[in-house]
């Protein structure tokens, strides 16, 4: 049967400026040349098999359901389970894939669900390893990992609650406009806490009274305020949110609702569209974001990992939050990687030099073990404490996303394209690097050898 003409040149055009990709970087991604893909933008070509098939492998959250009428998803997982690199055997060709698929159809299906099976197996192996490093036992999830998985599950894009935020937020236009809106709409009145109380905020319901910390700076103030507002303008969205979100527990739900008033405070604070907006414009350059929207470091960081409205995606960040002792305190990820949920990340990690030079950013080119790499940036902060016998908290914030989006990551210029790439990984425990010099131990999974005779930073090969 004749394949129809798939023209969708504006959508292609829309991906790509959505995600900041010169002509050039979106070409090499999906493998065509710049004039070719030309092309397709203008309408002077059709989506082919393969153009199609690239489109959906390499941005499958934003690109489903363009050709319902062929087996594109069927051809396009079967090209990801062939040319998995993480997988120790020569990739196939795709071209030789889609012949496969075509004569041998019920083969095909069997790669992919195998290929799926140590997919899952993967996933257990990091769920087995996290629950070793956390010391959980047998009696589940406790109640805030619940929470962080959920949101990760969530893509740490919540639509109802991000929406509502932006449309009250468009109603502001002067920077007190939160302190009004508590005074005039709910009655609340706003005072600064004694210099000895230590707490950054108390909210008295009795005499409608918000006393906030007299040592917090403006944005954490702002974010303060912000919280308070979102708990009481937008209860029934978190409400209806935490009833849906299937968590067992009654405390995991309500660490749930806090976490939902605090991703309303921050959307309050950088509303969707503009901040998005301007992110694009200052190649996601955290210290012109943070001024214009009065907003931290580190709240401005979180925010662009929750940039995955559906047709207004963002580019897919990850973040997090790593204290002195190494322990991830804070993730979010649009991106594939995997990073170790508790301690025990991979030492090479920018992120753990971070914490000891505050106020500094530093970068980094990562290659996973897959193949996949990334470029990120790390920076050390220190939140100042109320007094002297209360030592200020220190920690670092990392954030990063796919090489290929390094032309809209204003941090990948002090890095060379292409270049050579720290190999890092999820953690010791499940990473199958061989050479490594700062492995800490074997994998769970190796067979060690050791040999008295050979001396190398590591006493044991597997």
């Amino acid at each position: 049967m004749q394949r129809r003409r798939l023209f969708a040149g504006a959508r292609v055009r829309d991906l790509r400026r959505r995600l900041a990709l010169p002509q050039a970087a979106m070409a090499a991604r999906l493998g065509v040349s710049v004039s070719y893909l030309s092309q397709i933008e203008n309408e002077e070509r059709p989506l082919t098999p393969p153009v199609l098939i690239a489109l959906t492998r390499e941005f499958p959250d934003h690109w489903r359901d363009v050709d319902s009428d062929d087996d594109t998803t069927e051809l396009v997982r079967a090209i990801d389970a062939a040319t998995d690199s993480s997988i120790a055997a020569d990739p196939l060709d795709p071209a030789a894939v889609q012949r496969g698929v075509e004569k041998h159809p019920a083969l095909a299906r069997r790669m992919v669900a195998l290929h799926d099976a140590w997919r899952r197996s993967q996933a257990q192996l990091r769920v087995l390893d996290d629950k070793i490093e956390s010391g959980a036992g047998s009696g589940g999830a406790l109640p805030w990992e619940e929470v962080r998985d959920w949101f990760q599950a969530e893509g740490n894009y919540i639509d109802p609650i991000d929406r509502a935020a932006e449309a009250l937020a468009e109603s502001f236009d002067h920077p007190r406009a939160l302190e009004e809106r508590l005074r005039g709409r709910h009655g609340i009145a706003i005072e600064e806490a004694r210099d000895d109380d230590t707490r950054l905020s108390r909210f008295d319901a009795d005499h409608r009274r918000l006393i906030l910390g007299s040592v917090i700076p403006p944005e954490s103030r702002a974010f303060l305020l912000a919280h308070r507002l979102a708990l009481l303008e937008f209860r029934d969205e978190i409400r209806a949110v935490s009833a849906d979100s299937g968590l067992a527990s009654p405390a995991a739900r309500e660490l749930l609702s806090l976490g939902l008033a605090n991703y309303a405070a921050g959307a309050l604070l950088m509303p969707y569209t503009r901040y998005r907006d301007a992110a694009l414009d200052l190649r996601h350059d955290i210290d012109r974001l943070r001024q214009r929207f009065g907003a931290s470091f580190e709240q401005a960081c979180h925010r662009l990992s929750t940039l995955q409205r559906p047709g207004a995606q963002g580019i897919p960040f990850f973040f997090c939050r790593v204290d002195m002792a190494g322990n991830i305190t804070k993730r979010h990820s649009a991106t594939p990687l995997e990073f170790a949920r508790f301690g025990g990340a991979c030492p090479l990690w920018l992120v753990h030099e971070a914490v000891a030079i505050p106020d500094r950013i530093l970068t980094q080119l990562a290659e996973m073990p897959d193949g996949a790499r990334y470029v990120m940036m790390a920076k050390g902060l220190v939140k100042p404490s109320a007094s002297f016998d209360r030592p200020p908290r220190r920690y670092a914030v990392a954030l990063g996303c796919e090489e290929v989006h390094a032309p809209g990551f204003v941090y990948a210029d002090t890095l060379r394209p292409g270049g050579v790439a720290t190999p890092i990984g999820t953690s010791c425990r499940i990473c199958p690097r061989r050479d490594c010099d700062q492995r800490a131990f074997p994998p769970a999974a190796g067979e060690l050898r050791i040999d008295p005779d050979e001396r190398a930073p590591v006493p044991y090969r597997f």
